[in-house]
């Protein structure tokens, strides 16, 4: 199942590619996620988020129902894998061109 898991932006920067990026935390574990397709995103706000990509921005009311009904459901265990790393390749973003 694919789903988007909540996270509250604690950093945002550009890599050297010139890509706006940040860095979630979810539950006490920070990722690394891309913010294309958020562009009015600040730090403290709360982005749902899909394989490393920040879709949308929600409450932090949403956030929090949405990350507890997803621990219930036992569906953050990718998070808590060291071994998971999420790389965004900069190709990535030139193939979805115009998604929202």
């Amino acid at each position: 199942m694919c789903l988007a898991i909540p996270g509250k932006l604690i950093e945002i920067s550009e890599n050297p590619e010139g890509v706006r990026m940040g860095k979630a935390n979810f539950g006490g574990i920070v990722k690394q996620v891309c913010l294309e397709y958020t562009p009015e995103v600040n730090t403290g706000d709360y982005v749902l988020v899909h394989v490393g990509f920040a879709l949308s921005k929600v409450d932090e009311d949403v956030a929090a129902r949405t990350y507890a009904m997803l621990e219930e459901m036992k569906q953050l265990d990718e998070l808590i894998d060291p071994d998971v790393e999420v790389e965004i390749p900069l190709t990535a973003l030139k193939t979805n061109e115009g998604a929202p």
